[in-house]
């Protein structure tokens, strides 16, 4: 249950198989994938640092840990979004990320911001 509070970050994830950039005789598939943040509480809250986990088809398994997002520690007033394009790339033309960001508010309160599962899939691949 939510207090007043309580910190709510919301995050959204936009995916698109970049064609021009992979080789399926090489098994490379490269992804491009677009991260909205958006602070839906009632409390600033600054993004310190990011986690990522990325599984291809093969069940083989990146774990991705750093500062910031492309470069930035967004901090984000009640109702104020970040939104930064990022990438990957796989052995696979299918696969799954998920993760979190590791936030802290004005008043020093570290949190976590949950990246729920999304998919990676190349053009009919998946139906």
């Amino acid at each position: 249950m939510d207090t007043p509070t309580a910190p709510k970050i919301n995050v959204s994830v936009d995916t698109s198989y970049l064609e021009s950039q992979s080789d399926s005789e090489d098994d490379r598939y490269v992804f491009a994938y677009t991260v909205t943040i958006q602070n839906h509480g009632t409390i600033p809250a600054k993004l310190m640092t990011r986690h990522w986990i990325i599984t291809d088809a093969n069940g083989k398994t990146q774990e991705v840990k750093g500062q910031g997002v492309v470069g930035e520690q967004p901090h984000l007033k009640p109702g104020e979004g970040f939104q930064y394009t990022s990438g990957t790339m796989l052995e696979t033309p299918v696969g799954t990320m998920h993760g979190s960001y590791q936030m802290v508010t004005d008043e020093g309160v570290e949190f976590e911001a949950d990246i729920d599962l999304f998919t990676l899939s190349a053009p009919r691949i998946l139906h």
